[in-house]
């Protein structure tokens, strides 16, 4: 059994370090002429799928298909079976997190044996660090990754993550712990989320996995200048994009072409 980072590495090294979200949000599905309904959902990631065939990790945002109940979940199982079959890595974007048996229960489902089961999946430490141990554990487990939140974006995340205890910032403490897993049986497979759009990062210096980089184009992140993004090693920087791309449709071809220009924009980034 193959680990999730290494998989990641050879994705990165054959497809380009890009990870393309599938976000059907409702004005979304509504720009493309589909109906905000399961078969609008359907038609949406046919399109995704078909035009992101050839990239090395999509990210479906789980909250757009779990509005839809368990038509939704139908529908994302489907995607992800089928972009699976196409060679992409999947990140299951559902940014889990829990205590005890229910984080347990997170766990089987996105990174264990269920039908939702994916290479990698987000997740919040905010209830602490400890308590995403079965997630981590699991993921170790089956060969799959973990991309935990350490540096969001949004400025309401500033409020948690920008405290300090004992001279570390908690977003700083997220990284060093998943650094401190990666040098475990993790080896590389742990990753963090750092928004795009920040100028003060986290030091990633010993993190010793991927740093998914979401907010690239319409949210405001930039393509240039990334490289060593807080001491990052080489070919450990994933920036994600979504809307850039996804308002090219409805037609497959435009949409790829539209990822295709950010790919080479990134494609310094590769190790």
């Amino acid at each position: 059994m193959t680990t999730f980072g290494s998989r990641l590495a050879v994705a990165v090294a054959d497809r380009g370090p890009l990870c393309l979200g599938i976000d059907p949000h409702p004005e979304l599905l509504t720009a493309w002429g589909l109906p905000v309904s399961v078969d609008g959902l359907a038609a949406f990631c046919d399109v995704c799928v078909e035009a992101f065939a050839g990239f090395a990790v999509v990210k479906p945002q789980v909250a757009f298909f779990e509005s839809y109940g368990a038509a939704g979940f139908s529908v994302l199982e489907t995607a992800m079976a089928e972009l699976r079959d196409a060679g992409v890595l999947v990140l299951a974007d559902a940014k889990r997190g829990d205590i005890g048996t229910t984080m347990a229960a997170y766990a089987t489902a996105w990174v264990g044996d269920s039908p939702l089961a994916c290479d990698a999946v987000t997740a919040s430490p905010y209830l602490g660090y400890g308590s995403l141990r079965s997630l981590l554990d699991t993921a170790v487990a089956h060969g799959r990754g973990v991309f935990v939140l350490a540096a969001t974006s949004n400025p309401e995340g500033a409020s948690v993550q920008c405290a300090t205890v004992d001279g570390r910032s908690v977003a700083q403490s997220i990284v060093d712990q998943v650094g401190a897993e990666n040098r475990g049986a993790a080896a590389g497979s742990v990753g963090v989320v750092v928004g795009a759009t920040l100028t003060d990062v986290p030091d990633l210096g010993e993190l010793g996995g991927p740093v998914l980089l979401p907010g690239i184009g319409a949210q405001g992140g930039r393509v240039d200048g990334l490289r060593g993004l807080g001491g990052a090693a080489p070919g450990t920087l994933l920036p994600a994009v979504s809307r850039e791309v996804l308002r090219a449709g409805p037609d497959p071809a435009a949409v790829r072409a539209a990822a295709d220009r950010i790919r080479e924009a990134v494609a310094y980034l590769a190790p």
